[in-house]
């Protein structure tokens, strides 16, 4: 029987097999003889055990058409990363932080402002123009309203989608308005520090129609970024790449080079200067990471 593993807590996984529920399951030893850890969101094929109580084994893990390390979940189609429009205040680079950690591993990614309720449209719409040429779609919602709600719904029908961003910004609250099942426990901002609690412990899948599960994952105040070389930095901003071949330099890095189009084309008001401030604070960071 084939099903997917929608949550793993001490070594026990959770499988849903379409129209007939979720088992309890345990992996056979032979995945740790070949170092093999099941994740959340694989395909498996798996025996039942017990059929009244919902338990089996799960015997093979299936080929991964995909496999994202943070989170770790394997067969995603797509990441939505969640930020607020306000309360707290969104961190654009931190946000431009998780785009490049999910270009890194090749997933398609669209951008979720929330609780577009709290702004004006004109602040609304800048926050959709910062990000116009960054090549993900761009969509603004309010949970406590639900605006935007059945657009976000539309977008995850027949996916595997992967929801990321900072503590408070409404991950939960969208999971359970997209999925009212999931009972999560969404918290609330904190007014003094306008940060939200942690409510999200664990990656767990939810079902929420046929062949469409979304993930809700922990909230991360702070990103590292591993594995990346300053040089290919300016690569993973999109908006820079009608450029690269305008500058005066071959390999212009778009920092202190004179005669550089990118920072041309930032002064004329054709990329958005709050990208071109992260990239630039992104660049010195990796840089000092050579360093030491």
């Amino acid at each position: 029987m084939k099903g997917k593993i929608i949550k793993g807590i001490a070594g026990f996984y959770y499988v849903h097999v379409q129209g007939r529920g979720i088992f309890e399951c345990k992996a056979k030893g032979i995945f740790r003889a070949k170092g093999i850890k099941p994740l959340v969101g694989d395909d498996v094929d798996m025996e039942i055990l017990d059929e009244e109580a919902h338990e089996g084994n799960i015997t093979e893990i299936l080929p991964r058409r995909s496999t994202l390390l943070r989170p770790a979940v394997a067969n995603a189609d797509q990441a939505v990363i969640i930020f607020a429009a306000a309360q707290p205040a969104p961190n654009l680079g931190l946000l431009d932080r998780f785009l490049l950690i999910m270009q890194q591993q090749g997933m398609e990614t669209i951008i979720c402002f929330n609780k577009n309720d709290l702004v004006d449209e004109a602040a609304a719409a800048w926050l959709r123009q910062v990000y116009a040429g960054s090549g993900c779609k761009v969509i603004s919602i309010s949970v406590s309203t639900g605006e935007g709600v059945d657009t976000f719904k539309a977008l995850l029908a027949g996916k595997t989608t992967v929801m990321a961003g900072p503590s408070g910004v409404g991950k939960s609250s969208l999971t359970n308005a997209v999925y009212p099942d999931a009972e999560m426990a969404t918290g609330r901002v904190s007014r003094k520090i306008q940060r939200g609690r942690h409510t999200t412990r664990h990656s767990e899948l939810f079902a929420i129609g046929k062949d469409s599960y979304l993930m809700d994952t922990p909230g991360f105040s702070t990103l590292y970024l591993e594995g990346w070389d300053k040089e290919d930095l300016k690569y993973n901003f999109p908006e820079f790449d009608p450029y690269f071949e305008k500058c005066r330099f071959h390999g212009c890095n778009h920092m202190s080079e004179p005669d550089c189009a990118v920072k041309d084309a930032v002064d004329r008001g054709l990329i958005s200067r709050e990208r071109y401030e992260s990239y630039r604070q992104i660049y010195e960071s990796l840089a000092g990471q050579r360093r030491y």
